[in-house]
């Protein structure tokens, strides 16, 4: 499996971004092909949708999968899932079946090649605020966790802030555990602070200063680069991003900078989010010196 070894801040691309031409005009080989193009090399992959028969892939499917890694000189970042409390129809899961729908994904990111775990957890209110028994469900992992080497790492994303209760909660649950195995996916929608003058933002919404990132980065593993707005001289016009990648690189972090759109245009016909792609990984290679 090809590794990249360069040090620092890296680029990616969540293959989230490419959700309007997957399955239509791209297939997993096309989207690997161009995130290679432009010179990243990580990448993250929806469970669900980019795994041939999820969750049980063939091995002849597996053995193509880290050829294209090799071809394309990928890495297997981040593998994103959900657990599912609704998959019962009738109930809620019970923590036990929750811990056994994790760990399932647990051996599917391991066989992959993954380290992180984008462990998207139900809900509770508009604050996205996770289960209640979330702490159990982690515990009930760990030990596996542990053991395939996965970081499970909750996404922090709009309207959450970096200072409220909820990554509070987290933290707090690394120190008490002492685990490495649970951690953070910063997603850069919490330091927004532009939007369209017909734009909804959510009234929760309190933007994030770059300087709040820097007590959680020793718990972030990867974080989501989420662009609203590339300017034709490659800019995000949305959100700060000279000043956040600057706070990173001064402070050592280490980890994968995984871009996702999510343009109000996305899902127009014809619309080719590769080159909007392209225009943010510009702006990324001058940000980080790649």
């Amino acid at each position: 499996m090809y590794q990249y070894d360069r040090k620092g801040p890296k680029r990616g691309v969540a293959l989230y971004s490419y959700s309007a031409d997957f399955g239509f005009s791209k297939n997993l080989e096309d989207c690997f092909e161009d995130v290679c193009d432009m010179g990243a090399h990580g990448i993250e992959i929806l469970a669900n949708t980019h795994i041939e028969n999820y969750p049980y892939p063939t091995d002849e499917w597996v053995d193509k999968w880290f050829r294209l890694l090799d071809k394309y000189e990928l890495v297997p970042v981040e593998y994103g899932n959900w657990i599912d409390s609704h998959v019962m129809g009738t109930r809620d899961l019970t923590t036990e079946e929750a811990i056994e729908f994790l760990s399932r994904d647990i051996r599917l990111a391991h066989r992959l090649g993954f380290t992180v775990m984008r462990a998207k957890m139900p809900v509770i209110n508009e604050k996205l605020e996770p289960v209640e028994n979330w702490r159990e469900i982690i515990k009930g992992v760990l030990p596996l966790a542990e053991q395939c080497n996965i970081r499970l790492c909750p996404e922090i994303h709009t309207p959450s802030n970096l200072n409220g209760e909820m990554v509070k909660a987290f933290v707090d649950f690394i120190k008490e555990t002492g685990t490495k195995n649970f951690g953070l996916n910063i997603d850069f929608s919490v330091f927004r602070t532009e939007f369209g003058e017909h734009e909804y933002r959510d009234p929760l919404f309190q933007p994030n200063k770059p300087e709040d990132i820097i007590p959680l980065l020793p718990y972030i593993y990867c974080c989501h680069a989420k662009f609203i707005n590339m300017s034709d001289d490659f800019h995000e016009t949305t959100i700060p991003y000279p000043e956040i990648i600057k706070i990173m690189q001064e402070h050592g972090w280490d980890g994968y900078l995984l871009s996702e759109y999510e343009g109000a245009d996305k899902y127009d016909p014809g619309y080719e989010v590769g080159q909007t792609l392209r225009k943010q990984h510009i702006m990324l290679k001058n940000l980080i010196g790649d």
